[in-house]
């Protein structure tokens, strides 16, 4: 009689399952290979949201490191000198030039605006690089540089949105989050996808940049404080010891499991590996921080000051998380919005920046190539849009939002090294060649993960969505 129950309990675990799984759509074979479609499969989808799960094909990385340059850098003074706009600074550009185009706070006869800052070509692929990015010349032919990316958003918390989630407005996943949703994370003790940040402030649009959207919560970025422990309330209260906690852990994920044997509800399977998750973490998370462990070299080649949280120290710990299995980590580095005016001018405040991050962006390439993971890691920097040819006259010049034409560079598997991928004018207003919108970015980065962006979708109210719109024409032509 016993064992009746207990088959008729198995049995209506399954048919709980099938039923939530049938109700939703949730279209998990279209996450990983024909096996998923089985039972067992599905069941340990929900059961285990972070379990390493194969892509549509094989992947050339494994995981990604994607650095948030939050405002929107100027690719006109660091990455595209213009000699034809210096030649016509102060005109007022042609209208076939300005028509249709979109501009946050420009009238279309704001006047032409050179750049100041002296560039050198460096390295077998002749990239142009501005005085402002001195550290770059030794990453210039381990990088892909894309100079003919394009958006569709002008405004700086939309225009986050559509770089992380494809989409202006909030509600849909972002891309740490459909990566970890369709892989999982080879990180036992960490989240799968971890965010850190750098700067005066937090970047416009906050956790919804990196929320996860209509998935279920387990694939949400973490967010990590970049001194001290990387989460609060994270260590246990006086008096408790680990055997305690480990007892209340085990006891309240017993609780959880029974009722989500009961609902199969996914938000319930967050919750109990949110618990496991985070009773490894208090034994892994230290360690993870303690970035003195790593050489003086190693910490000069950051350019990290002791106890002094810093972009660099966030770099040099994506390169910790990535060795430990996490599957992304997003760095967030603000105040790249120079349109003129106190502490936004393209002169100080712009090499005040550009210095936070230049060494460190370049010491993660050359790190993770000296250790043999940039084989398997996908490096990103760039930031939501770029900067206008126009001027923007505040107290001091500078430049307003530009969607048509910007720079952002990639490293790592599968990319082309020291490849100059695309072009634009003569003043910087479109692109000529080579054109890479972002949804072409996302798909690129989804075949580089082993993931088919139309293929990977979430059905939800009715209605199946993607990360991105079907744009695959680029992913071919800059890979290798």
């Amino acid at each position: 009689m016993n064992n009746e129950r207990n088959q008729l309990k198995q049995l209506q675990q399954l048919a709980s399952r099938r039923q939530f799984l049938e109700q939703s759509g949730l279209t998990l074979g279209s996450i990983a290979l024909a096996n998923l479609l089985s039972e067992e499969s599905r069941a340990a989808t929900i059961d285990q949201p972070m379990a390493v799960r194969d892509g549509h094909f094989p992947a050339k990385i494994k995981n990604v490191i994607f650095m948030f340059m939050a405002g929107g850098p100027s690719q006109l003074e660091l990455f595209e000198p213009k000699p034809m706009l210096n030649k016509f600074h102060g005109k007022v550009p042609p209208e076939s030039l300005t028509k249709g185009r979109r501009f946050a706070f420009l009238k279309p006869d704001t006047k032409l605006l050179g750049c100041e800052r002296s560039f050198q070509k460096y390295g077998e692929s002749g990239m142009d690089l501005s005085e402002l990015l001195p550290h770059h010349q030794s990453i210039v032919d381990e990088v892909c540089w894309l100079r003919g990316v394009r958006t569709d958003v002008f405004n700086h918390g939309p225009a986050k949105l559509f770089m992380n989630c494809g989409f202006q407005a909030p509600g849909r996943p972002s891309l740490g989050a459909w990566a970890t949703y369709g892989l999982g994370s080879e990180s036992q003790n960490l989240p799968g996808f971890v965010v850190l940040q750098s700067g005066p402030r937090g970047p416009r649009a906050g956790n919804t940049l990196w929320s996860s959207g209509f998935l279920p919560t387990s694939y949400q970025g973490v967010p990590f404080r970049s001194s001290g422990s990387p989460i609060l309330n994270l260590d246990n209260p006086p008096g408790i010891s680990r055997e305690a906690q480990a007892d209340f852990t085990s006891t309240v994920g017993q609780l959880n499991q029974l009722r989500m044997d009961a609902t199969s509800d996914p938000e319930i399977a967050t919750r109990i590996n949110a618990y496991e998750t985070a009773f490894a973490m208090q034994a892994s998370a230290p360690e993870l921080m303690e970035v003195e462990q790593e050489s003086e070299a190693t910490l000069n080649q950051y350019g990290i000051e002791a106890g002094k949280p810093s972009f660099g120290k966030n770099c040099l710990l994506a390169r910790r998380l990535v060795e430990r299995g996490v599957r992304f980590v997003q760095l967030y580095h603000t105040d790249w919005d120079h349109h003129g005016g106190k502490g936004a001018d393209l002169r100080d405040a712009m090499q005040k920046i550009c210095k936070e991050v230049d060494q460190a962006a370049a010491a993660l390439v050359l790190d993770l190539k000296a250790r043999g993971l940039l084989d398997e890691t996908l490096v990103i920097w760039g930031g939501e849009f770029g900067r206008t040819p126009m001027g923007e006259v505040r107290d001091s010049i500078g430049r307003d939002h530009h969607i048509d034409a910007f720079t952002m560079w990639m490293a790592g598997g599968g990319l082309k090294p020291g490849h100059i991928h695309g072009s634009t004018d003569d003043l910087g207003f479109g692109v000529d060649t080579g054109e890479v919108h972002v949804h072409d970015l996302h798909a690129t980065i989804l075949h580089l993960l082993g993931l088919d962006h139309k293929r990977l979708t979430y059905r939800f109210q009715g209605r199946d969505f993607r990360l991105t719109d079907v744009h695959g024409n680029v992913v071919k032509e800059i890979l290798a």
